[in-house]
């Protein structure tokens, strides 16, 4: 996975309720356009099988589809539908306008998760629309499809770390028959997912809105597309904020290599405070290295002897690692890990599989979002790289210097895109955005999924003027939701009022006197 999946609070929230007690530009979009007709809004639906489950959103909530164009060489060609969910701000006489989302991914449905996350979000309610999308090849939005719900179980039971000839051979015979599903099932829209095209469809989603301006709250994969957008449409952006910034000059390579390093300093960080509180914390081991040693050991057994997981599923040292990075996303589900790490040490793997399930678009049912399909397919058609099985040999060696637990595993997910149908955009995102408005970029010291420089590398390259930095000194993947009152009250300021940081800004504030 060259950009790790992240629906965090949906997806976290499925596995704990599941198993607890026991993530200088042109405009040209393809030509001249004629503008958007205005939505036609009705309540929602329940989520669409290919956003998850759950139920239909509160009253409060409307529904609606964009058409856009499937290929923007060919504005008046064939079209596709995006599905769009708002709430209407609550005091209309002070409204400012719509605030779109995009929560991650790539492949997240903003239509559910903006309902489940949107008590995070109450404040801007106020005065903004709070509106987001499915993008293209998303949810409801002309959703890519490969393997069905039977073919996934088996999918993500491979080895994905493998060590022998043969399960070598597997792990790549596994992904040709993923990747021809889905040229098979979705061949048709696999050109036009990538992100250039999104950001076009997030202009038109603006214009049909009746926004004079895109006034936007990108998250994880939302910033990289928020900086997309920006080199397109400059002169189009209203109050913008990217919070876990994707770092523009990272190839999928230093990206992969990257988040390896991410994940270990998060592990790092929930390994210590496990020692610091003693007696306390369920895992064995004095010392940060003591508890790491145990869980790579515990990697090791399950390679060779998984163990029971969830109905007939076992819990294998693929799911295992997956289950442990997806808790790492937020440092509310620290317990869940530990708990699910001393399950597993006893021989009980459902805690971890069903967080793996969570990273993974698996629902309790058995059923599968496209959160997967689409996430390669977004990568995969916005990168130009195709890994080899000698270069991604060559490389696994610094990824298992950059994480004992994540080398391996991140790794060999460098292979995702290599018999995909479909070239790549480009090696690196233009984010370049000279002239437009101030976007306030947010950077986590602690993120796993998005390390921290990436947010000084954003604002470098939207250029001078433009990005203005933000620090937050925690963790988990994303400030704004992480309960700091700093980040929230400057981020509030700057959308409701339109006072824009000091660059450099550190949050939480020292107190006062303190060096």
């Amino acid at each position: 996975m060259s950009r790790t999946v992240t629906l965090r609070t949906a997806a976290l929230a499925l596995a704990a309720a599941a198993l607890v007690p026991l993530t200088g530009c042109s405009d040209d979009d393809g030509s001249q356009k004629a503008r958007p007709k205005s939505l036609s809004w009705a309540p929602c639906p329940a989520p669409a099988p290919a956003e998850g489950t759950g139920d239909a959103p509160g009253k409060e909530w409307e529904c609606a589809a964009l058409d856009v164009p499937l290929d923007y060489s060919r504005p008046d060609g064939e079209t596709i539908e995006l599905a769009v969910i708002r709430s209407r701000a609550k005091n209309q006489k002070e409204r400012i306008g719509s605030l779109i989302y995009n929560f991650g991914g790539p492949g997240g449905s903003g239509v559910a998760t903006l309902p489940s996350a949107a008590k995070d979000y109450a404040r801007l309610n106020e005065r903004y629309d709070l509106v987001s999308f499915d993008p293209r090849g998303v949810g409801r939005s002309a959703a890519v499809r490969c393997e069905d719900d039977q073919q996934l179980d088996a999918y993500y039971a491979v080895d994905g770390t493998p060590d022998t000839p043969a399960e070598v051979q597997t792990f790549v015979d596994n992904s040709k028959r993923y990747t021809a599903a889905c040229q098979q099932k979705s061949g048709r829209v696999l050109p036009y997912v990538g992100t250039l095209n999104a950001a076009r469809d997030l202009d038109r989603l603006r214009e049909a809105l009746g926004d004079d301006k895109l006034h936007y709250f990108g998250i994880s994969y939302g910033t990289e597309l928020g900086g997309v957008y920006a080199h397109l449409f400059p002169q189009n952006i209203g109050r913008a904020v990217f919070d876990a910034v994707v770092d523009p000059t990272k190839t999928a390579l230093q990206g992969s290599l990257g988040q390896a390093k991410g994940f270990q300093l998060a592990l790092d960080n929930f390994a210590k405070d496990c020692v610091d509180r003693g007696d306390a914390c369920r895992l064995q081991g004095s010392t940060v290295k003591e508890i790491e040693d145990n869980i790579v050991a515990l990697q090791k057994s399950l390679e060779t002897q998984p163990i029971p997981g969830i109905g007939d599923r076992k819990l294998t040292a693929t799911a295992a690692t997956g289950g442990i990075a997806q808790a790492l996303y937020s440092k509310d589900y620290w317990p869940l890990l530990e708990q699910g790490l001393d399950e597993a040490e006893g021989g009980q793997g459902q805690l971890l599989l069903a967080l793996s399930d969570a990273m993974n678009g698996r629902n309790p049912d058995g059923t599968y979002s496209n959160i997967g399909a689409a996430n390669t397919a977004i990568n995969c058609a916005d990168s130009k790289d195709r890994y080899s099985l000698e270069r991604t040999r060559a490389e696994l060696p610094g990824f298992r210097a950059a994480s004992p637990v994540f080398g391996d595993y991140l790794g060999w997910a460098m292979m995702s895109c290599t018999p995909w149908p479909v070239p790549g955009a480009w090696q690196t995102p233009d984010v370049s955005a000279p002239g437009a408005a101030p976007i306030v970029v947010i950077g986590n010291t602690g993120d796993p999924a998005t390390p921290y420089e990436g947010a000084r590398h954003m604002v470098e390259e939207l250029g001078k003027g433009v990005g203005v930095e933000v620090t937050y000194k925690g963790q988990g993947h994303g400030a704004y939701n992480s309960g700091d009152t700093c980040v929230r009250g400057l981020v509030d300021a700057y959308l409701l009022d339109g006072k824009v940081p000091p660059a450099g800004t550190v949050c939480p504030a020292k107190p006062t006197g303190q060096a």
